[in-house]
């Protein structure tokens, strides 16, 4: 990062920013000299950089006030159409496990098994299984895995499933094809899985679908959180509201690098 003071900076084009860093929701529409208050600049600057925004389309003015036009967020949409999915969703994830308290992952299909691609560990949890990105992890017995499971086409799902061994992890484990494909039907009717102690003991998680901007489920979040402290009602009360709107939220945001 270069300095202010070096001869690479542009002083004039951070100022520019700074003149469309100055609205927002508090103050969306502002005259010259509130804008020149606002940024230090003088009003003749303030002036140039809003009269050159105008000139470009990110502004407009009635004669007296300034404010941005929605063509000012294609400065956003450039970064964000850089990310891939991996990169744009961990601000979400991070968003719930700061809210919850808990630690809160992504993951993709590969086969039987999921494949943690995104995740935000909970600051101060602990959990005996190691979970971070790359980890993989049988589908049947975990709640993102079911979420993904749950979403194929039937034709695909069967096929996959022909090779689940239904070797148990714990005692609560799902024992065979039947229990699993109940349990795959009250997934997709409600649209969110949970799984209770079915991969460790003492390990409980919800997990919800991520969907492209064609609608087709593509991964799967999920908040995991020890069973000692964290009933299933817990889950679907207070837990599953919080990875709804996250969920949603990436959604919308991956509609817009679209």
């Amino acid at each position: 990062m270069i300095d202010p003071d070096s001869p690479d900076f542009v002083a004039s084009f951070a100022r520019g920013l700074s003149v469309v860093r100055a609205f927002g929701a508090e103050a969306p529409r502002q005259t010259l000299s509130e804008v020149a208050d606002r940024t230090g600049l003088t009003r003749a600057a303030a002036r140039r950089f809003l009269l050159t925004l105008e000139a470009l389309g990110y502004a407009r003015s009635d004669g007296k006030h300034f404010e941005l036009t929605p063509m000012v967020l294609e400065l956003g949409f450039s970064y964000l159409s850089s990310l891939d999915m991996t990169e744009a969703i961990q601000p979400w994830l991070r968003r719930v496990s700061d809210t919850l308290g808990e630690s809160c992952s992504a993951a993709v299909l590969d086969g039987i098994d999921i494949i943690y691609v995104a995740r935000a560990a909970a600051r101060h949890r602990i959990l005996a299984i190691s979970l971070n990105v790359g980890a993989r992890l049988p589908a049947w017995c975990t709640s993102m895995g079911q979420v993904l499971l749950a979403n194929l086409p039937p034709a695909r799902r069967n096929m996959l499933l022909r090779d689940v061994s239904f070797e148990p992890r714990t005692p609560h484990s799902l024992s065979d094809m039947k229990s699993l494909g109940d349990r795959l039907a009250l997934v997709r009717d409600q649209g969110y899985a949970i799984a209770d102690q079915e991969l460790e003991l003492g390990l409980r998680s919800i997990a919800v679908p991520l969907h492209d901007r064609s609608g087709v489920v593509v991964a799967a979040m999920n908040v995991s959180a020890q069973a000692a402290r964290v009933s299933v009602e817990m889950l679907e009360g207070e837990y599953l509201p919080v990875l709804l709107d996250a969920a949603r939220q990436f959604e919308a945001t991956e509609r817009v690098r679209g």
